[in-house]
């Protein structure tokens, strides 16, 4: 039983399709992690706009996956950006969000066998 993602959503919408829902979880590996690493970057250069972007991308995905607490996590750091926050309050969020997201990832390559 997954811990980190739920695949209930991909399942609703694509009619029970396993292909369809091992594309999305490739789709999930292969760009997740680098927009986490703009993110990462955006907040470093205190870049909004990048910061902004990398978060909006990967937000659908997430709540696809039903990973709640990244989703909301991601809320918070599009709010930052959008308010031009501080930087030190939004590390402890982008932390915890790449917990999560490394998490989810190991256990969909375990779970799903994708290298």
């Amino acid at each position: 039983m997954a811990l980190h993602y739920n695949l209930a959503k991909v399942y609703e919408i694509s009619e029970n399709d396993t292909d369809f829902a091992h594309q999305i979880l490739v789709l999930f590996l292969e760009e997740v992690p680098t927009e986490i690493k703009n993110i990462k970057k955006g907040i470093k250069e205190k870049d909004f706009k990048k910061t902004y972007a990398a978060a909006h991308k990967i937000k659908p995905t997430l709540d696809l996956l039903g990973m709640d607490l990244a989703y909301d996590e991601v809320n918070l750091i599009l709010n930052w950006a959008k308010a031009e926050g501080k930087k030190k309050e939004v590390k402890e969020v982008y932390k915890s969000l790449k917990s999560h997201i490394n998490l989810s990832s190991k256990e969909i390559k375990k779970n799903h066998n994708i290298k």
